[in-house]
């Protein structure tokens, strides 16, 4: 063990180093001033002074979701902190781990609505994993290390580290290694054998299975399994919004995305079954639609490491809690001798009615008549000539849906998007983060003129500090999916969805996102023809040493479909307006 006098700042500074971070996204302010002061001394700690706060939140999910590592963004009192609330917010609902670390105001002063004081404890406390306010620089280092354990561990989440500035500024006897005092925190990984083999016993002895594939298959790593698994059974597999890419979307198995935008056959296979088998999923309501008619005849295994999930919202026949990767290696070995004892599952005759939803109802698209550009044609052909290498981020809205539906995700993680808080705005710093990451590999933001519009500052941060990212803004000149809401159930009434000029001025775009991106030191690019579109993105792509904003101006009647609408079930999902499949297509 190594000891050491020093600030509670550079207990701090150390801390971060000595649990292996390399990253942090922040800005300084007076309460967290004194841990810029060694900031600026490190050698191991690259900062990135982003231009709000909330942009160094996401840019730490991106980071930690294509790196793996714990993300760490840092923020002063009051308003900086509670700046970051909703990146805070939005890693909690997608288990996305990073650390979030406050100045507060000195602990003299806290309650007493001290200059910038916030209780960004207290306020936080409904969003994170757990938070700390520490006013001891004693303290300090310990804090860290286990704030650093709790994000990681388990169900990933947020942890919010919250220090008084005279903890900061007092000398402390540095301790390194610490001992974690954590009791009460004990995640559970290794499943119970008892339920595995239930659920080996259900699978086999079902005539119409799904694996309901979530993100925490992708939070544990667990995509090689899942193929095993799957290809072991022969049952269809469904991957939510979140768990893109678990399995390819090649695989003949897959049936795609379910859901309120998801595909029929995956709708279908999930309203028909007799046996779901839930991996990481939670049962959200934008895959169930009206819960007490989502899949009314299926019985339910569900493998979750949050045991607080598992019959949260259905119950669950067969709860197994456990990690993902060791439920799904654990269930591949129960599965295997349930063959080896002639038990096997017979699921001819549901393949042929899936099968039969897939061919019938394929996703796709119309070309708009006017000559305006589609925008799931633009989505698409980013997909294609990007490749599955490349990383893809959207933000949220029909953009969103449409990345998720049209291109293809080949590898585990490819696709970051704000999935259970649905953040406007998440697009560009996440982008940023994932390129912070993975250097190396290309990355696109997918965004709506809407969200774009929210973080585009940190385009200023892309361009100073040599993170090229490359930006498609799908342009309808709308809150795109608010206005199909307001077509398809509020009688075309577009109350305050308009983002462009009335009528009369529709030649000056408000803001001119192509001067806008050239101010912000990056290229800035336009396309309003079909067959410009595969050029710009060639152009884009040859472009490594800036950011590049591209300005798809595509149709603003576009819609997402199929569609689900709120508060109906699943069985009424149509597949245009008006239009529904008919689901006995094949029987």
């Amino acid at each position: 063990m190594t000891t050491e006098q020093m600030t509670g700042a550079q207990a701090l500074v150390r801390a971060l180093e000595n649990v292996g971070v390399d990253t942090v996204f922040g800005i300084p302010g007076g309460a967290i001033l004194p841990a810029y002061d060694p900031i600026f001394d490190s050698a191991k700690l690259r900062h990135i002074l982003v231009r709000h706060e909330q942009g160094a939140g996401h840019a730490a999910q991106g980071y930690a979701m294509v790196t793996g590592k714990v993300g760490v963004c840092m923020a002063t009192s009051g308003p900086g902190a509670t700046n970051l609330v909703t990146a805070i917010s939005d890693a909690y609902m997608d288990s996305v781990p990073i650390v979030a670390i406050t100045g507060q105001v000195a602990s003299s002063l806290i309650g007493t609505d001290g200059f910038q004081e916030a209780d960004i404890a207290g306020i936080t406390m409904p969003i994170t994993k757990h938070n700390f306010l520490v006013t001891k620089a004693t303290d300090i280092a310990r804090t860290i290390a286990e704030a650093f354990h709790i994000a990681a561990t388990g169900r990933p989440g947020p942890v919010l580290v919250d220090i008084a500035k005279d903890a900061l500024q007092a000398t402390v006897e540095f301790e390194w290694p610490v001992a974690l005092q954590l009791p009460g925190y004990r995640p559970v990984t290794r499943p119970h054998s008892k339920q595995v083999r239930e659920a080996a016993r259900l699978i086999v002895a079902a005539e119409r299975p799904v694996l309901y594939v979530g993100g925490g298959v992708l939070k544990a790593n667990a995509s090689a399994e899942l193929k095993v698994l799957a290809e072991l059974t022969g049952a269809p597999v469904v991957t939510t919004l979140m768990a893109k890419g678990a399995l390819p979307d090649s695989h003949p198995l897959h049936m795609g995305m379910p859901g309120m935008h998801g595909a029929v056959g995956a709708v279908g296979a999930l309203q028909r079954a007799d046996l779901l088998v839930a991996l990481g999923a939670r049962f959200d309501d934008r895959v169930t639609g009206k819960l007490d008619g989502f899949a009314p005849n299926a019985k339910v295994v569900h493998a979750d490491i949050d045991p607080a999930e598992i019959s949260k919202n259905r119950h669950a026949d067969v709860p197994i809690v456990g990690d993902a990767r060791e439920v799904l290696a654990d269930l591949i070995v129960a599965v295997q001798k349930e063959h080896e004892a002639g038990r096997k599952g017979d699921y001819s005759d549901w393949w042929r009615q899936l099968q039969a939803w897939r061919d019938t109802y394929p996703l796709g698209y119309d070309t708009p008549s006017d000559g305006s550009l589609s925008p799931q044609y633009v989505i698409e052909r980013i997909g294609r000539l990007a490749g599955p290498d490349a990383y893809y981020v959207a933000g949220v809205g029909q953009h969103q849906m449409w990345a998720a539906q049209f291109i293809k995700y080949e590898r585990p993680g490819a696709f970051l998007n704000s999935g259970g808080a649905g953040t406007m705005g998440y697009a560009v710093p996440a982008a940023m983060g994932a390129k912070v990451g993975a250097p190396e590999t290309t990355v696109w933001a997918i965004d709506g003129d809407g969200c774009f519009q929210m973080t585009n500052q940190e385009l200023a941060t892309c361009a100073i500090e040599g993170i090229p990212v490359k930006i498609a803004i799908i342009d309808n000149g709308n809150l795109g999916m608010v206005r199909q809401w307001q077509t398809l159930f509020y009688n075309a009434r577009y109350s305050n969805t308009g983002l462009q000029p009335q009528a009369g001025h529709a030649a000056k775009r408000i803001p001119d996102f192509v001067k806008l991106a050239e101010a912000y030191g990056c290229v800035g690019l336009r396309c309003e023809k079909a067959e410009d579109v595969d050029e710009v993105i060639a152009k884009a792509m040859e472009i490594n040493d800036a950011p590049v904003v591209i300005d798809f101006v595509v149709h603003k009647d576009a819609m997402v479909w199929p569609m689900v609408a709120a508060g109906t079930t699943n069985d009424d999902i149509k597949i245009a307006r008006d239009m529904a499949p008919e689901w006995e297509n094949g029987d």
